[in-house]
């Protein structure tokens, strides 16, 4: 994958969408028609696609409507209907309905340190490299005069980020019994708002729970303000919020299945998935990342196992949309306002390093 920079200075979300559609149209294009091309082979018709998609479009414009409006000019500046750029905005919101489920995908660490420092964040993004030839680093402001930066894939809100108040977002997908073709307000948008508005774990948890959804993600929020540091996992479905916190060591780890007890009765992550294999792996590692710098901590992260469940690559012997590769390592620097990141696995960051934006 690789990854582009851009900076907006305007705060109108019309100019900021045609500014993206303008200087990226063709990945955003190219975004689109892979997408719908996806969930076709995973069993979900166009038909139906942009049934879910339009819902969750009318969904968040009544929840958000700022990023109705930026998606729709990034989409015009494009060439593109609006519901079709939308359809990898709430990609998570078709993918949740697909028979073929997937694996899931990211396996993400934050620590709180209890002794007035920074928390440590690292996370791994895992997903398909034919659909994710080219991500986003996006750097802008908002009417509050807020600044965020952060990780996306072209077409979707956001990902992964930090905000200048204080606050970092981790992102997992989830799968539960609940979710369903209903078209809620996609999950991208859930954390793009966060990255917005909040400036705690707890107002994360507001917005968070204030947005009717179909799919099941898990936003992982850590925020520092004044020494002191703070994080939890805040996992949503429509079958409810959950909320969790570090261990007694200050570690919280997440992969793809949920770890609040109500919610975790109506998890439906595949048995064969990777998840409680990373999420395992993850644990054991955290010990020896802790206190370290973010590349020492990539390099920790995968105990210098190449072939560490974390680091997934792509298994040319199954079909395309089945491989999964670990297309991006990210770190968070929560009070120096910045993303640290690598175009690849957490074993690779050790000789590539990390690109700080």
């Amino acid at each position: 994958m690789k990854l582009h920079h851009l900076t907006t200075q305007t705060t109108d979300p019309a100019e900021r969408g045609r500014a993206i559609g303008r200087l990226y149209g063709g990945f955003v294009r190219q975004a689109s028609e892979r997408y719908l091309e996806h969930f076709v082979v995973l069993g979900v018709p166009v038909e139906r696609t942009r049934d879910i998609v339009e819902r969750s479009r009318a969904a968040l414009e009544a929840w958000y409507p700022s990023l109705v409006i930026e998606s729709d000019a990034t989409a015009a500046a494009a060439g593109l209907e609006p519901w079709q750029a939308f359809a990898v905005g709430a990609r998570t919101e078709v993918l949740a309905v697909a028979p073929s489920a997937g694996e899931g995908e990211c396996s993400t660490a934050v620590r709180v340190p209890r002794d007035g420092s920074a928390p440590e964040t690292i996370q791994t993004w895992d997903w398909h490299d034919e659909l994710a030839t080219d991500g986003l680093l996006h750097r802008f402001s908002v009417g509050s005069g807020r600044e965020v930066k952060l990780f996306t894939e072209f077409g979707t809100a956001a990902k992964i980020g930090v905000n200048d108040a204080g606050l970092g977002l981790h992102f997992n997908i989830l799968s539960h019994r609940s979710d369903s073709d209903a078209g809620g307000v996609p999950v991208h948008a859930i954390a793009r708002r966060i990255l917005e508005e909040a400036t705690t774990v707890e107002e994360a948890r507001a917005i968070a729970a204030s947005a009717a959804v179909s799919a099941s993600t898990v936003f992982t929020i850590a925020a520092y303000h004044d020494g002191v540091a703070e994080a939890a996992s805040i996992e949503v479905a429509p079958a409810g919020v959950g909320v969790v916190a570090p261990n007694a060591e200050g570690w919280l780890v997440h992969t793809n299945h949920f770890l609040d007890p109500a919610l975790a009765e109506g998890d439906t992550m595949r048995e064969e998935s990777t998840t409680r294999a990373r999420y395992d792996f993850t644990m054991a590692a955290s010990p020896a990342m802790t206190g370290l710098a973010p590349e020492a901590r990539a390099a920790a992260f995968c105990g210098g196992d190449a072939e560490a469940p974390i680091c997934m690559r792509p298994d040319p012997a199954v079909p395309v949309h089945e491989q999964w590769g670990t297309l991006l390592t990210i770190a968070l620097d929560i009070p120096g306002f910045a993303l640290e990141a690598h175009a690849g696995t957490p074993d690779e960051v050790a000789a590539a390093g990390l690109d700080r934006f």
